[in-house]
């Protein structure tokens, strides 16, 4: 069962690791943090936009990191709001929409992103990777179940 426990938690932090890594090293290339990355693949990937409180379930990150990401894609003029209605001005309810600007970076972060995906999956199968982000999202399901069984008895 540590065996089992080990290749778990070893695999993926190292995993976790090299993506933070490819990510620092890939987003310095063009000017931006790797903090930035996610955030810009997932307003490029939705044109329309999308509300800090969307990005954070997106991108797995809490409202304050969400928000300073955005201030900075802001200040570099990556990013504008779209306000609609009673929320003049608000900022966390406005979608987050990117520049052309923005667009021309997401462009490079996209591409990035693929070179990635593809060296990670560089000599498995179609089936194999398939098989594999099935077992994960699996695995990770199973976990959230127990956390939340966990949750419930503290």
């Amino acid at each position: 069962m540590t065996d089992s426990f080990e290749l778990l938690t070893g695999g993926i932090t190292s995993v976790y690791k090299s993506i933070q890594k490819i990510k620092k090293l890939s987003m310095s290339e063009i000017g931006l943090k790797g903090v930035h990355a996610m955030c810009i693949y997932y307003l490029y990937t939705t044109p329309d936009g999308l509300t800090a409180a969307e990005l954070c379930i997106r991108c797995r990150e809490d409202k304050a990191a969400i928000s300073r990401i955005l201030s900075e894609l802001e200040s570099f003029e990556m990013i504008t709001y779209q306000h609609s209605g009673p929320q003049e001005g608000r900022k966390y309810r406005a979608k987050a929409v990117l520049t052309d600007k923005g667009r021309a970076y997401a462009g490079q972060v996209s591409e990035l992103i693929r070179q990635a995906v593809d060296a990670g999956r560089n000599g498995l199968t179609m089936e194999e990777t398939k098989t594999f982000y099935r077992v994960l999202y699996h695995i990770s399901d199973n976990l959230e179940q127990l956390i939340s069984v966990l949750e419930e008895k503290g």
